[in-house]
């Protein structure tokens, strides 16, 4: 897809920015009100960049938000995925994949593109323009997001398969222009379970994990899909599987959280019995783990041995960390501010309006997102570059740059 083709759509998904008659009024109603200054002085806080993402707030709702070590991704219902440097919050791109409104899956991403399962097809668009790059089709219904290494492309599906694509065969058949017709060519491998892929397939270039319904973690080699082990639980996973550091986090329908070494199977703890239903994948930050069971508040667990830390009931569901402080969500759509030593709450912010909000495991920025769109970035005021969490060496080494002016964007919203 031309640059061209991504502005035009920027464009027509932006009626505010091209309509001299719509109203301050109007534009309120699809730009809430920002945090203030003053409320997030009271914290040490301060507004890091604010920005819109590309969707009609008339129809389109925000589906997922993923971030990566360089970029911000607002996916909405319509299909329409906006991209953002996620650290200055300059708006990269925004382009319509698959049909409008059709059902999708949280994107994913390498160093050099994104990777987004639309229907019945998989696109990879390039991260720093949105061009998009290939397209192939699927065999059968995907049940999750893909995974992806070095080499291939994994596809979990409703009738218990994963998928696995060659990347250099893609390539090769995107340049003899035979995608997506002769999608199958890339096609490497494929295992076959007795129920539902449920969580999205994790490599590590050696071996790939994945679950399924039928109460069972595989792990297979990434190259020819032998078999690695088999780890059976007494009930299906429940959330997607978190690694970190060599180690899978998995949560069952029976409230276990297990942690298991990624490449044999091995138990690192016992399990961790939260009383409660899981649904939320775990957040590993360096040390900690952040577990949110429904209606179970916010645990905080030490990675080396699954003991709780410390218990915060009135959370919802955790969002960023910093060395010494938490943010989660809590039931009355607030964001309370944690310490994170001992979890006793040190204030909120009263965000209700911000009611899609990133669960951040990569950086310690808060990532929040209003209804219509509205994205604002919330950092410590001390903390003038990120600390990256996840994969430190992926950092971005190139400077960043202040947004860019745009004649045709909406005034500030005001603030609280």
């Amino acid at each position: 897809m031309s640059i061209l083709r991504v502005l035009c759509l920027t464009l027509c998904c932006l009626p505010f920015a091209t309509s001299p008659n719509f109203t301050w009024a109007q534009r309120s109603q699809v730009s809430p009100t920002l945090p203030s200054s003053r409320l997030l002085n009271r914290y040490g806080l301060q507004r890091n960049w604010w920005s819109h993402a590309t969707l009609n707030p008339k129809r389109d709702k925000v589906r997922h938000l993923v971030i990566d070590e360089e970029n911000l991704y607002v996916q909405a219902s319509s299909g329409v995925v906006s991209a953002f440097n996620n650290e200055s919050g300059r708006r990269l791109w925004a382009i319509q994949l698959g049909q409008q409104d059709g059902p999708s899956y949280p994107l994913v991403s390498n160093e050099e593109f994104a990777l987004i399962v639309v229907g019945l097809n998989l696109y990879a668009v390039n991260k720093s323009t949105g061009e998009l790059i290939w397209e192939i089709s699927l065999p059968t219904q995907p049940s999750t997001s893909p995974g992806v290494d070095n080499l291939r492309v994994y596809i979990g599906s409703l009738d218990g398969s994963v998928y696995a694509y060659d990347l250099q065969k893609i390539h090769d058949l995107y340049d003899e222009n035979r995608l997506p017709q002769s999608s199958r060519e890339a096609l490497v491998w494929r295992y076959k379970t007795a129920r539902t892929i449920t969580t999205p397939p994790i490599s590590t270039g050696l071996v790939v994990n994945f679950a399924s319904q039928d109460h069972s973690l595989y792990s297979v080699t990434a190259e020819r899909r032998e078999q690695k082990f088999q780890f059976q639980t007494d009930a299906p996973v429940s959330a997607p599987i978190a690694e970190s550091d060599g180690f899978l986090y998995m949560a069952s329908e029976d409230f276990n959280l297990y942690c298991l070494n990624s490449n044999n199977g091995v138990l690192r703890w016992d399990p961790f019995i939260s009383g409660l239903p899981i649904r939320k994948t775990p957040v590993i930050v360096n040390a900690h783990v952040f577990l949110s069971p429904d209606r179970g508040g916010l645990y905080c667990l030490s990675a080396n041995t699954g003991k709780s830390i410390w218990w915060q009931p009135k959370g919802t569901e955790f969002l960023a960390a910093t060395p010494e402080r938490v943010f989660m969500s809590d039931r009355l759509g607030n964001v309370v501010i944690l310490d994170r030593a001992d979890g006793t709450s040190l204030g909120a912010l009263p965000l209700r309006n911000f009611s899609h909000r990133l669960v951040n495991d990569r950086t310690d920025r808060l990532y929040l997102v209003t209804s219509s769109g509205l994205i604002v970035c919330i950092r410590e005021q001390d903390r003038e570059f990120p600390l990256y969490h996840k994969f430190p060496d992926h950092r971005p080494i190139m400077p960043l740059f202040a947004p860019e002016a745009d004649s045709e964007s909406p005034p500030v919203p005001p603030e609280q």
